[in-house]
């Protein structure tokens, strides 16, 4: 039996198989993670055209903008990226293997906001190395996570808390253990109706760990894990990385 088969078993919980599904589905999709197939940034001061950047190109290739601010001067840069449904990392993707459904790391952790504005640094998979863009972390989550307690930060992403975190599986060489090696992703779950300015119980599901967009396109400039957020122990739940036919 394959990893990905043993995590079909309906000992699942109907909301994970319901969440693989949705996985799959936005990393496939027409402007999935998959179908990223270049980033552009242009010279200061310089917007897209999107009508013009698609010339020439095939019809199942659509442009979007994208922005960020310079690392050096804060100054904002725009830029485009192509989307192309038919990308080859579309036509070759196979799957993305996962751990077996396991309840015991779907574990409760803590809340607690800070000041407005606070923020934490982050390096970034494609930057100058120990270069960092400062993230907008709204406050810690304190989890004991195998016997160890851990302060982890999670930064706004749209009003929802992104956990960037790493464990040894990252490192492993092990085919069966082993996860994307930059680190992996995880929306925390906060009691409905709550905001990042309360106080609250949350949930840390690693059963819901999945693989960062920069896993399916080397387009994207992922953040990676800060040290508070390395874990010690092997987190065996969730997305493990990407397959592609050989």
């Amino acid at each position: 039996m394959s990893i990905t088969d043993a995590s079909t078993t309906n000992d699942a919980p109907s909301s994970w198989h319901a969440w693989r599904a949705a996985r799959r589905q936005r990393v496939t999709g027409p402007q999935g993670d998959l179908a990223l197939v270049s980033t552009v940034w242009l010279p200061d001061g310089t917007e897209p055209d999107l009508d013009a950047v698609l010339v020439g190109q095939p019809a199942s290739v659509v442009a979007t903008a994208v922005h960020r601010k310079d690392l050096d001067t804060g100054a904002p840069e725009h830029g485009y990226r192509l989307w192309d449904a038919e990308s080859p990392a579309n036509r070759s993707f196979v799957e993305v293997p996962v751990f077996p459904y396991d309840p015991a790391w779907r574990i409760t952790a803590h809340f607690t906001p800070a000041e407005p504005g606070r923020t934490i640094p982050y390096e970034h998979l494609r930057d100058a190395a120990g270069a960092t863009r400062d993230l907008v972390v709204p406050g810690d989550i304190t989890a004991t996570i195998d016997g160890r307690s851990y302060t982890l930060s999670a930064f706004d992403d749209d009003g929802t808390l992104l956990l960037v975190f790493g464990d040894p599986t990252n490192r492993s060489t092990d085919d069966a253990d082993r996860t994307y090696g930059t680190g992996r992703f995880l929306f925390v779950e906060r009691p409905a109706g709550s905001s990042t300015g309360e106080e609250s119980d949350v949930v840390l599901d690693f059963n819901q760990a999945f693989v960062p967009p920069c896993g399916f396109s080397d387009q994207y400039n992922c953040p990676l894990p800060p040290f508070q957020n390395r874990l010690h122990v092997p987190v065996h739940a969730g997305e493990r990385y990407v397959a592609h036919q050989a």
